[in-house]
């Protein structure tokens, strides 16, 4: 019988486990890994001396990658927790705490990184200065800092107290008990025991992602004038349901109340495209609410960004230590406002009270109001909370190094029971989650109970009631025809310079609802209409090219191949429940004709739909976004063996020819049609000294600096190709 054992979890993450050295390694940590091995079964419920607990892993291999085809690769928290509590290693008196640690292992930048984002995922800021830094008072921070420690048990602890660090770098190393690993090649591992040794290889194919571990179904919303959209109920251990958090819809605009693991897919469930988020209320930096940031980047405009500035902060020192994303950058990949802690914010008519809870993190909960007839229509979000009990018992005198004050107490208690039409409430229980006891006498219209992977309780179920996955609470509705406003948005951006009677005379189309998986355009046939997409996300394939690429809201299909009268070079398809204006073929061809427009757009949606094509642009990136970097953008060439540092204030895009990329450090790269490289001035020099030589003659397109420092999704792609090319092994 084999001593190793190998088990494929999902796309990128692998179990490798040697019974006889007691070690368990989670190979590859992305968003929700846990649930992974729940599903699997590796997680399972037992008892140790008749001490409840869980299996699980006893170590972690880190991906070489920090980031790969635009998600994170390593998101160690809650296996680290799961670990550490779930498992009983940390537990006082548990049978299970027999003095190991957790172990992570991998080349020090990603050991280091992951020891530091655990460090801030445990505590948030550390310090009465980087409190205070964050614009709390002097009184407020030492506050905030006796709550710390009172959820610390008094002392806030390094992550090497918790999780034993392991480097690998060139040389094989033992792990533990004659288990060694080595590093064959970037992100390519061997795990060796006694003679026999197994290959795990972590690198993501092209087009491949981390997948969700659950099935959302699909859903078409009802939009109304001010509607809370469920998006979640569950908590970091729930397999079968996403992390609590809620959407906001509001006069047609799309606020998310935070970003849990794999929110992408919950918004293509929902029918929702990333180019239509407006904007995220965040709470706190905890994963389950936090690692879905990085997939609201992946649009061609930042999402506003609201959260009082302790939480902001906490956020971004979180996401610097395992991403190097410095306050800088996050403010040019999401457009932040601060909210007031305390006092309502208006949000252009939205009106929302951000109120401290007390945690281990600097957090809020959300109370959102809008006001009507009879008055005001509002929803709570409280996550997370802490309950009465717990925070009861952490009442210490204002003196005292750690506690809660009684007048925190109190108030706390009062703005957690505050009367709105519909509150959802946290209920996870243990040290920092809230009690449904708690809530027993509380006013509200409609109480919804989160927050947790088990059955409510009957004594929970008298006390409120669940909200399955696109529950919709509509507290105002609507009559407006919002999408039909989009449309015309979208098509006075893509045409500026035609008259506004011929766009509304386009805008006397149909809006078609297509259903998920509907194929609206088929390679390789004529197409005879035109689509403008309003809702949704549509996926474009093409024939011998992996992965697919991914559109929403601003986009429109069809258009050259339409107007040009040939097949399709592309199958679009939709993903979800899509809503798109449909246009036919010969009003659209006289709607260009009559303006003027059709050898313009004949000529430049060459260069368009070439852009689209490549990995940088594909995803994410509208026509309207398209159009205006075609306007911007100018041919160039490379003449064969001739030399050429990458540019500073300019990206540029290999239309055809090969050329060959070169780093100081060593690092090469063949460079092929669609590769891009320069814009350096976005890399903070990490491209100084690189050289790159044309081994063929080359034909490319030089992209100006200003077009793509505000698209959210090629920033972060280019961030991607920049830790890959100048940073990683």
């Amino acid at each position: 019988m084999s001593n190793i054992r190998k088990i494929p979890i999902s796309t990128g993450v692998y179990w490798v486990e040697i019974r006889h050295a007691d070690v368990r390694i989670l190979c590859g940590c992305p968003e929700d890994a846990v649930k992974h091995l729940l599903r699997k079964g590796l997680i399972v419920p037992m008892e140790v001396g008749g001490v409840a607990c869980e299996t699980g892993p006893n170590a972690i291999l880190l991906s070489d990658l920090a980031i790969q085809n635009g998600q994170v690769c390593s998101r160690s928290e809650f296996p680290v927790l799961q670990m550490l509590y779930n498992q009983g290693m940390i537990v006082p008196g548990h049978p299970r705490n027999n003095g190991m640690r957790p172990m992570l292992i991998g080349s020090r930048r990603q050991v280091d990184a992951q020891m530091a984002y655990i460090f801030r995922g445990n505590y948030g800021l550390v310090s009465h200065a980087e409190l205070t830094q964050a614009g709390l008072s002097e009184e407020q921070a030492h506050e905030m800092m006796r709550m710390k420690l009172a959820f610390a048990f008094g002392q806030i602890r390094p992550s090497e107290e918790l999780v034993q660090p392991v480097v690998v770098e060139r040389d094989a190393v033992e792990i533990r008990n004659g288990v060694r690993v080595r590093r064959l090649r970037t992100n390519v591992f061997e795990i060796v025991y006694e003679g026999e040794s197994v290959e795990v290889d972590l690198n993501l194919a092209r087009g491949d992602g981390y997948q969700c571990p659950y099935s959302l179904g699909y859903h078409l919303l009802q939009r109304d004038y001010f509607t809370i959209v469920h998006t979640g109920d569950g908590d970091g251990w729930d397999m079968n349901r996403p992390a609590m958090g809620s959407i906001v819809l509001y006069q047609g605009r799309v606020f998310l109340v935070d970003a849990g693991p794999n929110i992408d897919h919950a918004l293509t469930a929902l029918g929702i495209g990333i180019n239509e988020i407006d904007g995220i209320f965040h709470t706190h930096c905890h994963d389950d609410h936090l690692v879905g940031l990085t997939a609201l980047i992946r649009g061609d405009r930042r999402i506003a960004y609201y959260a009082v500035p302790m939480v902001r902060a906490s956020v971004i020192r979180k996401l610097e230590s395992v991403m190097q994303l410095s306050e800088q950058e996050f403010g040019a990949l999401f457009d932040v406002h601060d909210l007031q802690l305390d006092a309502w914010n208006d949000i252009e008519g939205l009106e929302v009270k951000p109120v401290l809870s007390p945690h281990p993190v600097e957090t809020t909960i959300f109370y959102f109001r809008v006001l009507w007839e009879g008055g005001y229509r509002s929803y709570a979000h409280l996550g997370d909370i802490a309950s009465v009990d717990v925070m009861r018992k952490m009442i210490a005198p204002d003196a005292a190094p750690a506690g809660i004050s009684q007048a925190r107490f109190d108030r706390t208690v009062r703005d957690y029971t505050q009367k709105a039409d519909v509150k959802k409430i946290d209920i996870g229980g243990g040290l920092i989650h809230g009690a449904a006891a708690d809530f027993a006498g509380d006013t509200s219209g409609k109480l919804i109970l989160a927050h947790t992977s088990r059955r409510l309780t009957e004594d929970e179920r008298a006390i409120g009631s669940g909200a399955p996955f696109g529950t919709v609470e509509v507290l105002i509705e609507g009559i407006s025809d919002e999408l039909r406003r989009r449309a015309f948005g979208y098509l006075r951006d893509y045409f500026p310079e035609v008259p506004i009677h011929r766009i509304r005379h386009l805008m006397n189309n149909r809006i078609l609802v297509l259903n998920p998986e509907v194929i609206l355009i088929r390679e390789g046939q004529p197409v005879s209409d035109i689509y403008l997409i309003l809702s949704g996300t549509v996926e474009m394939l093409r024939t011998g090219v992996p992965g697919s690429h991914r559109l929403s809201a601003g986009s429109i299909v069809g258009e050259t191949s339409s107007l040009l009268g040939m097949a399709a070079n592309e199958t679009y398809r939709a993903l979800s429940f899509v809503q798109a204006m449909r246009l036919p073929q010969d009003l659209y061809l006289d709607f260009v004709s009559r303006s003027a427009l059709y050898r313009e757009i004949v000529e430049s949606r060459d260069e368009l739909e070439f852009l689209r094509s490549t990995w940088l642009f594909a995803d994410g990136v509208s026509c309207m976004t398209l159009n205006r970097l075609v306007r911007e953008t100018e041919p160039g060439t490379l003449a064969q063996d001739a030399l050429l540092a990458p540019p500073e204030q300019d990206l540029l895009v290999l239309r055809s020819g090969e050329a060959l990329l070169t780093t100081p450090a060593g690092y090469e790269e063949r460079l092929k049609t669609g590769a891009h490289f320069g814009a350096g001035a976005l890399a903070d020099g990490a491209q100084r000294g690189t050289q790159v030589r044309a081994l063929h003659a080359v034909q490319m397109y030089r992209v100006p600096l200003h077009c793509i420092e505000k698209l959210p999704v090629v920033r972060w792609k280019m961030l991607e190709t920049h830790r890959r090319r100048y940073e990683e092994l």
